[in-house]
């Protein structure tokens, strides 16, 4: 990590800036991760049965939302995608361990 402020995208001029912006996007986004992933010990608590967790309906509203999302702010809708599908997955994985945890006590 450094001690340089993060600029915007458009106001770098070195790769050195643009290196620290997206050192600085890197933390936050783990930040906003660990926050979902909250909502999946919270979802584990609350869903009722193991067979609740996998919610295929579900899952494809994320990812499409996402995509729609990535696509409407320019961002690679195909890439998003990619990632979300990953993300749900893993979020998912977590939450069954979550919800088998829960109940273990």
């Amino acid at each position: 990590m450094t001690d340089i402020p993060a600029k915007a995208p458009e106001n770098c001029d070195s790769m050195i800036e643009v290196r620290v912006g997206v050192d600085a996007t890197d933390r936050e986004l783990v930040a906003l991760l660990e926050k979902r992933f909250g909502y999946m010990r919270a979802a584990a608590r609350i869903k009722p049965t193991r067979d609740a967790v996998r919610d295929e309906e579900r899952k494809a509203s994320v990812i499409n939302a996402a995509v729609a999302d990535a696509t409407a702010r320019g961002v690679p809708g195909d890439v998003i995608g990619d990632i979300w599908e990953r993300l749900v997955e893993g979020s998912i994985a977590y939450e069954m361990i979550e919800w088998e945890r829960i109940r273990a006590r």
